[in-house]
């Protein structure tokens, strides 16, 4: 295939299947009955599924898992969990249990604010654009009251409104740096909108501004958007209990175990080549959360990495401490999540994973995606500092390499027997396969 196609967007759901199949592969049948192999025989809920995006021509599946027995200040709760990745789950669900019986986790939100930007050149006096500012600042709040006027009603909308100078970084560079408390909703249209009446309002009234020259007067907006990096926005998770308490099947000598566990999470604190995987697996288990109620994972993943750079380097996330014999293990992440609005309202199984949460407000979701990062992050240094990653990970993900050798009972049950007692490798399972099938 090497040209281009008119008109893609104005065909039919079957006219672009066919068109995909017909012009991509070799057997344009196959591939359109796997596609429809994948439709929701439910029709109304197929055409919600196809106006989520453009262009749709099938749904991707990805597991919803659950992850009973976390006990979050006090109340035990089930998480849903959408990932594909092998032994997430089952990691969450172990850590649940073993701190379930060690006091639980326990959560605060810290705050909630989140930020929106209008980002513009000013060429002139910048004593002229303070004094604009001044005046202009009551107008911005004024001129958004139809947008805000519901918000303020839920106790949220625009908490304060900033000029900052941004000329020492590009020339001319101006903004208008805005808070926003929006509630349960996560708020991003909310506050686009606020954004882009600040930035008309900023131009015209800079028009009548009687200090300003010609010149002045003519303020350039570049952009007026949102920021998923939302430093201010903060939940804290944490676990603790005396040393003694750690003792389990795999943990002998509880103290030691502490030792190790406090350095590895040292080493993420100061080296970014292991950070960068340290918080890979927690956001295992953020993510799985966020995608399963509906709410933007990429926008989550920015900033929170983001945050690990507040420093000036790439640092670890969690955090771990022994004080007065008690181990602690903790930390601290920026969150910008909804439980109103968007797929949260509209995707029959986002609905169902929040009224399995008991329909949670935006703060009490922020706590519980916290504990699952948390909880995801134990379990993998749990493992590391202890019978090593590959030992439970590959177990679980022994599955995925007999399906994809299409394994039968009889040679999955062997498999299974065998790599009970041997390291279980992708090319291990695939010769002691081929040596079954010999």
């Amino acid at each position: 295939m090497n040209k281009s196609v008119a008109g893609f967007s104005k065909l039919s759901k079957e006219e672009k299947i066919d068109w995909i199949a017909n012009n991509y592969f070799s057997t344009p049948n196959e591939a359109v009955a796997l596609l429809k192999n994948y439709w929701n025989i439910d029709e109304k809920i197929q055409k919600l599924h196809d106006e989520f995006i453009e262009n749709t021509i099938s749904n991707f599946y990805i597991p919803l898992g659950v992850a009973p027995n976390f006990l979050i200040n006090g109340k035990y709760t089930t998480i849903p969990m959408a990932i594909e990745e092998s032994s997430v789950v089952a990691a969450a669900s172990k850590a649940a249990k073993f701190w379930s019986t060690r006091g639980g986790f326990k959560t605060t939100v810290i705050d909630t604010e989140k930020i929106g930007q209008v980002h513009f050149i000013y060429k002139g006096d910048k004593s002229k654009l303070t004094s604009f500012f001044t005046q202009l600042k009551s107008k911005l709040f004024d001129s958004t009251e139809s947008i805000t006027k519901n918000m303020q009603k839920r106790g949220g909308g625009i908490l304060d409104i900033i000029l900052k100078d941004k000329t020492d970084l590009l020339p001319n560079y101006h903004q208008l740096h805005a808070t926003f408390e929006t509630k349960d909703s996560m708020g991003a249209n909310f506050i686009n909108s606020c954004l882009e009446v600040f930035a008309k309002t900023l131009k015209e009234e800079a028009l009548d501004f009687e200090l300003f020259s010609e010149e002045e007067k003519n303020i350039q907006v570049v952009m007026s958007i949102l920021s998923n990096y939302v430093p201010n926005c903060i939940v804290r998770a944490e676990v603790s209990c005396p040393i003694e308490d750690l003792a389990e099947k795999h943990i002998e000598d509880p103290e030691e175990f502490a030792a190790k566990f406090i350095q590895a999470v040292q080493i993420a604190e100061i080296e970014p080549f292991r950070a960068v995987t340290h918080n890979k697996g927690i956001m295992n288990g953020i993510d799985a959360v966020v995608i399963a109620t509906g709410n933007d994972f990429r926008a989550i993943e920015a900033g929170i990495h983001a945050y690990a750079s507040k420093n000036g380097q790439y640092s670890s996330l969690s955090h771990a401490k022994i004080e007065n014999g008690i181990f602690s293990f903790w930390l601290e992440i920026p969150l910008a999540l909804g439980t109103v609005g968007g797929l949260t309202s509209l995707h029959p199984l986002v609905k169902l994973s929040l009224e399995m949460l008991e329909k949670p407000s935006a703060a009490e979701l922020m706590q519980i995606v916290a504990v699952a990062g948390l909880a995801q992050n134990f379990a993998a240094l749990r493992s590391l500092t202890t019978t090593g990653i590959q030992d439970g990970h590959m177990k679980m993900h022994l599955n995925n390499i007999l399906n994809q050798f299409e394994a039968n009972e009889e040679e999955r049950h062997l498999v299974k027997k065998h790599f009970k007692h041997h390291i279980v490798s992708h090319s291990g399972v695939v010769d002691f396969l081929e040596n079954l099938r010999k």
